[in-house]
């Protein structure tokens, strides 16, 4: 199973560990890579659609910071355009490299600002009221049997972003099936939670584009984690929301992150696959070790650096990655828990069967 790779300018600039340049992707539609400080991914491609009048809609915004801003204005300048000209912000979910700069722009312009309804619901405690959010959220780290000194770095790591959003209401609800309003574009909204509640790709029958978010990546997955805020099960909802796209007649898939391919059967395949693996690797660890928590899966499991040279940020999404599929093994009785703080795992009824896909469960 392969990938074809279409962005081959944004191909290059990835593995050289530069900034890729902005792009004509199609008739009336442009790439801008805006900037992410201090973060692996290095940068979000934001989309520019061309609107009758002179006017643009773009998809997501980027961090709120002073370079993300640069990089966004300057490049629509540098495609005809200017912030001014911004008739809407399409945001794909919650994230500050996706939401951030949002708010910013419709100061600027005027812009109205879409997001689905389950992102919409937890903004306010996201980065507003954080209180009960930060409460939670130590709970859930207490009970995955995070050590007491790890505890505040993990807990109080996310909120070093709270100052990359710009916080905006936003003014339209992007409801799954429904078609955006934008003259001249055929965009249907693709509700895929997992990564967030309410993560939403957009598809273009006619032009047989996918704008795919943090959804479907070329060559990492996105984080599907446990969180105060998320679904019960977020790595099961993932894995039906990548059956919902994989089938999608497709000429190019359009991520927000690394570069642009074609092959989105293929690609969501090897995204199950993966999945398969890592729950197989937790049941193995849960039969060799019964009675561990899942901080202690979560150390054992192997990850693309070593455990101690990931900075806490990441500690805690991993932390949060491990309990989603923890969680999906549990309601299929492949695990079982014991119900008291730190919660401990043992091997439930059910054997693992590698040869089944995780889809089906």
């Amino acid at each position: 199973m392969a990938i074809t790779v279409t962005g081959t300018l944004q191909k290059a600039s990835w593995d050289a560990g530069t900034l890729p340049p902005v792009e004509a992707v199609a008739p009336g539609l442009w790439s801008i890579p805006v900037p992410i400080p201090d973060n692996p991914l290095r940068y979000v491609l934001v989309y520019v659609l061309e609107l009758p009048g002179g006017k643009v809609a773009i998809v997501d915004a980027g961090w709120n910071t002073d370079e993300a801003w640069q990089a966004l204005t300057g490049g629509l300048v540098s495609v005809g355009s200017s912030i001014e000209d911004v008739q809407a912000v399409l945001v794909t979910h919650i994230h500050p490299d996706h939401y951030g700069l949002a708010g910013r722009v419709r100061e600027e312009s005027g812009a109205w600002i879409g997001l689905h309804p389950a992102d919409v619901a937890i903004l306010q405690d996201r980065y507003v009221t954080t209180d009960l959010l930060l409460e939670s959220m130590r709970g859930l780290l207490e009970d995955a049997g995070v050590p007491e000194d790890r505890l505040p770095d993990l807990n109080l790591a996310s909120m070093m972003v709270r100052s990359l959003v710009t916080m905006a209401k936003p003014d339209v609800a992007f409801e799954h099936g429904q078609l955006v309003d934008l003259a001249g574009w055929d965009l249907r909204t693709i509700w895929t939670p997992g990564h967030s509640p309410g993560h939403v790709c957009f598809y273009s029958e006619k032009r047989k584009l996918l704008l795919s978010g943090d959804h479907v990546l070329p060559r990492i997955t996105p984080n599907v984690g446990v969180h105060s805020q998320q679904h019960a099960n977020p790595l099961g909802d993932f894995l039906q929301s990548l059956l919902a796209v994989r089938n999608i007649e497709e000429k190019e898939v359009l991520p927000a992150h690394e570069y642009r391919f074609h092959g989105l059967a293929d690609r969501v395949d090897a995204i199950i696959e993966h999945h398969g693996e890592r729950l197989e690797a937790i049941v193995a660890i849960v039969e060799e070790q019964p009675g561990c928590t899942a901080w202690h899966v979560t150390i054992t499991l192997p990850w693309s650096r070593p455990w101690e040279e990931i900075p806490p940020f990441m500690q805690r999404a991993a932390v949060s990655e491990t309990l989603a599929h923890l969680v999906l093994l549990s309601l299929h009785d492949y695990v079982t828990t014991e119900e008291k703080a730190p919660i401990r795992y043992y091997p439930g009824p059910t054997r693992w069967d590698p040869s089944r896909s995780p889809t089906s469960l």
